[in-house]
Formats: structure tokens, C-alpha cells, sequence
């Protein structure tokens, strides 16, 4: 905050709006707190000083869950070390309307399932068209947990058993056979996915996929427990 508030000084602005993320800080410098922590007097006195050279300045709170892409900004700076006469490097940023290992695991736009890749790498030790460095290295560690047998590309687990990779148009009906088949018991979402390890099936989304079943399923929300109802009926004490 205190690097903001210089910044705009040196750019001769008048009127300013402060946000920021922490409670404490902003309800100090709006005098609604008292300030007592020693350490925070005088970091609160220089900002005292420094909202003598605006008209106007005043000083709002957000959440940190809406400050996350400034927090990042304010952590780049530590994490590079640039040279007297070294070139900035551009960073890019871009904002995803699905979190990051969804973008990664989920079915090709071409139709190719997940694990396309990694056995086309397996099989042939060959790299997608298009891909960087950095991508490459990946795709050479992933593989070291799969072994293709035949066409079929299996995952080493970590008790060492097999587990035979499945696509998209397979995974919704292992889960409806193990979640209400003929051995379901409409189990959570936990018991189900260790179920279908033990048959001997696998993918990367498969307990998030479990959960998401769970919560859809009629009879789970029917005949499921109600945690938050008292176990005796509850008495008016005088």
C-alpha cells in the first residue's frame, strides 16, 4: 500500500482510492481502529504524512479471494532478478474460465481421450505438434507410472497393480455400475473411486466425477441420512 500511495504522489495525483485486503490495515487508516501494535504505529504515521499531499483519499476493503491476480503482481517482483542492462522479459498473463487441471484432463476438441499423449510418447516417443520445451520435460516424466500392453495403457499404482486407463465414454458407465449396478450400494464418493481402483480402472478426474455423481443420484438425497436433524425430540425446559 505504502509503494502505491508513493507512486501515485510522483504521478501529481489529487484524488485516490486505496483498496486492500487487509481488515486490520484499512479500519486503521479510515480511523475506525486504533492503531496499538507497535510495529504497525509507525507504518500507520508515514501513511498519515504521505495522505497530506492528496485532496482526496480514501480507503476501501476486499476480500482476498477478489485481490488474488494484485497479490500475484506483488510477488513477481521478488521472484526476479534482473541485471543493469538486462533486457525485461514480457509476462504474460491470461485468465482461464475453468481452473487449470480441468483444461488438462479433460477430452480433446478432436475427440482423443486424456491419455493420448502419453501413449502416443510411450509408444513412439513422440511429442505433440506445437508443444514448448517445458512441455516436452513433462510428457517425458509422466509416462514413467504407465506401461502400454498391447494398445491398451495401464497406470502403475502405488502398491504396484495395473490399472487400466479409460476414456470419457467409459467412465460414466463404470460409475453407475459401481455406484447402483448390481454390486452398488450407493456408497460416497470416496468409497466409490477406491471401488473402481480395486476393479482395476482409472482416470484422472475419477474422484471429482465420483463426488458429482453422488450429489446428482435420486436416492442418495432421498434416503441419505439428515445429519442436521437432532436424534430425540426437543423439549421446551422452563
Amino acid at each position: 500500500m505504502c509503494y502505491g500511495i508513493k507512486a501515485a504522489i510522483e504521478s501529481k495525483v489529487k484524488v485516490l482510492e486505496v483498496y486492500g485486503d487487509s481488515l486490520l490495515v484499512i479500519h486503521q487508516m479510515k480511523g475506525q481502529w486504533e492503531t496499538r501494535d507497535s510495529k504497525l504505529i509507525p507504518y500507520h504515521t508515514h501513511i498519515k504524512e504521505l495522505k497530506e499531499h492528496f485532496d482526496k483519499i480514501t480507503f476501501h476493503h476486499i476480500p482476498r479471494e477478489g485481490n488474488q491476480l494484485v497479490d500475484t503482481l506483488a510477488t513477481l517482483p521478488s521472484m526476479f532478478k534482473i541485471n543493469t542492462g538486462q533486457d525485461v522479459l514480457v509476462i504474460k498473463i491470461q485468465q482461464k474460465d475453468m481452473q487449470a487441471y480441468c483444461l488438462s484432463i479433460e477430452e480433446e476438441y478432436d475427440g482423443k481421450p486424456w491419455f493420448c499423449d502419453i501413449k502416443s510418447y510411450v509408444k513412439n516417443k513422440e511429442y505433440p505438434l506445437g508443444v514448448s520445451e517445458n512441455e516436452k520435460k513433462v510428457l517425458r516424466i509422466l509416462p514413467m507410472n504407465f506401461s502400454l500392453n498391447g494398445d491398451m495403457l495401464y497406470k502403475r499404482n502405488h502398491d504396484m497393480v495395473l490399472l487400466r486407463c479409460v476414456d470419457k465414454s467409459q467412465e460414466e458407465e463404470i460409475i453407475q455400475e459401481v455406484h447402483e449396478g448390481s454390486f452398488g450400494t450407493h456408497a460416497n464418493g470416496n468409497a466409490m473411486a477406491r471401488k473402481i481402483l480395486r476393479v482395476g480402472s482409472y482416470w484422472l478426474t475419477m474422484e471429482s466425477d465420483c463426488f458429482s455423481h453422488v450429489k446428482k443420484c435420486h436416492k442418495c438425497q432421498i434416503y441419505a441420512n439428515k445429519v442436521h436433524v437432532s436424534p430425540t425430540s426437543l423439549n421446551v425446559l422452563t
